[in-house]
């Protein structure tokens, strides 16, 4: 992990401040950087995001995606938490703390905002993160990559119609044209863009590559932490009013986190994989792309919504709790690997049965 990937935290609180004051000292300018829309969709922003996501989908080889085969219980388990779970399990937590126990410390115009900023955040497994929670639990490097690619074919196709179907289910109205241009800008063209440099990065080399990522990353970064500082310049007066907002929208976020983690971690230990399959896939499970969901919470509801501050606390907590995450199954891999030993027992039990039957 890069020195600025290990607090990223701390440069998160950074901007944080730092927006608020800028906000604060010349609302004129961010306003005017906000008015520059085209179909809703913030060019300027557009821009930085693609800056964030292009470096990290060119680390991805989709080829990968026949390693499949060797780890299914594992693929099946971070693809049922992924799209049958998590989602759904975000939504409802909303619903029950920023929709019901949390309604009265809240803006009351910005509980469904809120609430679409928390569902946008779940609705999109993390890719690039992930690639480093998975070598700090010694995961299967193949898994995870295999894993990551088979999500983001998933992603381009699922991603539009989770969200719509849930935001739906939160009485919020659905821009349709938004929501598939924010899927064409944020995943497809990126995707494709990110495919295009990395096979003419091979074409000339392994070595290429490593360079092309190395000089990439601190752009990714910076372009990231761009997007907080306009992020917080818009939300500064927001928040000053009301600093409790960023601890109430952190509390579902920190359940859903343990709980998606929590729950792919047994699923797999109860299918009998290894313990370097089951961390990238319980860190894969709960993680999220939170590049994405910042970038379409700005464009179906734009810089000064709920939605938009409610991705941006996905962020700022991210990278303590997936490292907390880590700690948890590296310290637990002795539990994991007894009761995953027993489980394979049982299964290879069972076949020599039917065998013999």
């Amino acid at each position: 992990m890069s020195f600025f990937e290990r607090y990223l935290t701390l440069w998160v609180g950074l901007c944080i401040v730092v927006g608020i004051f800028f906000g604060w000292l010349a609302p004129g300018i961010f306003q005017a950087i906000g008015a520059l829309e085209v179909a809703k969709v913030n060019l300027p922003v557009a821009v930085l995001i693609w800056a964030m996501i292009i470096p990290m989908l060119i680390k991805i080889d989709f080829a990968a995606l026949y390693e499949v085969r060797k780890h299914w219980r594992g693929i099946g388990v971070t693809l049922g938490v992924n799209w049958l779970v998590k989602p759904f399990s975000m939504a409802l937590l909303g619903w029950l703390f920023i929709g019901g126990l949390f309604r009265p410390y809240l803006p009351a115009t910005q509980i469904d905002s809120y609430i679409a900023g928390l569902i946008l955040l779940a609705a999109a497994p993390c890719t690039a993160m992930v690639f480093v929670w998975s070598n700090l639990s010694d995961g299967e490097p193949h898994f995870t990559l295999s894993q990551v690619a088979l999500n983001d074919v998933i992603m381009i196709f699922a991603f539009a119609p989770i969200v719509a179907l849930l935001l739906g289910l939160s009485a919020i109205t659905v821009p349709w044209e938004t929501l598939f241009l924010s899927v064409a800008l944020y995943i497809l063209v990126p995707v494709m863009l990110a495919q295009g440099i990395r096979k003419w990065a091979l074409a000339q080399g392994e070595s290429k590559l490593a360079q092309l990522l190395i000089a990439l990353q601190p752009a990714s970064l910076v372009a990231l932490l761009t997007t907080l500082v306009l992020l917080f310049a818009f939300q500064g007066q927001q928040i000053l009013a009301a600093p409790l907002i960023i601890v109430l929208l952190a509390v579902p976020i920190l359940i859903q986190v343990y709980f998606n983690s929590g729950l792919a971690y047994y699923l797999n230990r109860a299918a009998g994989e290894s313990h370097a399959v089951a961390c990238p896939s319980a860190l894969i499970g709960a993680s999220n792309f939170f590049e994405l969901a910042v970038a379409a919470a700005i464009s179906l509801f734009g810089f000064s919504s709920g939605a938009a501050l409610a991705t941006v606390v996905g962020v700022l907590i991210e990278v303590p709790v997936m490292l907390s995450v880590v700690r948890i199954v590296n310290a637990s891999q002795g539990w994991y690997e007894r009761g995953a030993a027993v489980q394979r027992n049982g299964m290879l039990r069972g076949e020599d049965t039917t065998k013999r039957a």
